[in-house]
C-alpha cells in the first residue's frame, strides 16, 4: 500500500509520455478516490531518501507529526511535500 503514490506516478507518466520534473521519493498509500493516507516507517523511508541523495520527498499528510518528529539531523536538508489527495502529489511530481 505504501508505494501507491509511486505506482499512480509512473502509470501517469507512461500515460503522459511525460518524466517526472526532477527527481524526488514519495510514499502513500492511495485510494481509488485519489486520497492520500498515512503509511508506517516514515523514518526509514525519509532516511533512505538521504541515503540515496535524494533531498526531496512528498509524504501523506497524515504523516506529517511523524516527519517533524523526526531528529533535526534527518530533517536537515530535506524539501517536504505533503499530499492529502493524489492532486497534491501530481502538482510537484509533474510540476513545469
Amino acid at each position: 500500500p505504501s508505494a501507491g503514490v509511486t505506482m499512480a506516478s509512473a502509470i501517469l507518466s507512461l500515460a503522459r509520455g511525460r518524466r517526472p520534473a526532477r527527481p524526488l521519493a514519495m510514499t502513500g498509500e492511495l485510494t481509488l478516490t485519489g486520497e492520500v493516507l498515512p503509511v508506517g516507517g516514515i523514518q526509514e523511508k525519509v532516511i533512505a531518501a538521504r541515503r540515496t541523495g535524494l533531498r526531496e520527498v512528498i509524504l501523506p499528510e497524515a504523516n506529517r507529526g511523524d516527519f517533524e518528529s523526526l531528529p533535526e539531523h534527518v530533517r536537515k536538508d530535506m524539501k517536504v511535500h505533503f499530499a492529502a489527495h493524489y492532486s497534491d502529489v501530481e502538482r510537484v511530481v509533474f510540476a513545469k
